[in-house]
């Protein structure tokens, strides 16, 4: 089973667009499942991650917050890949 990467974001946030480009950059050698979740589509979405996006989920649970390495994100996929 593959794992599954939500991303909370907003559009024109820079931090944001660095997150996702590392994803896209990590998904070239890594399978997953991902979302991109934009925050501002709701009231509850905005007072839950307001002030934390982008944050990285990866099956239900916080990952990163702010930013990544495409090395980080590669680590952390495969451990959650050998607990499978």
């Amino acid at each position: 089973m593959k794992p599954k990467l939500t991303l909370y974001s907003r559009r024109e946030c820079c931090l944001c667009d660095e997150m996702k480009a590392v994803i896209r950059q990590v998904a070239i050698f890594q399978e997953f499942d991902f979302e991109d979740v934009d925050i501002d589509i709701g009231r509850d979405l905005q007072e839950r991650y307001n002030d934390q996006v982008p944050v990285l989920f990866i099956d239900g649970r916080k990952a990163f917050k702010y930013r990544v390495t495409a090395g980080q994100l590669a680590n952390r996929i495969d451990k959650k890949k050998s607990k499978l």
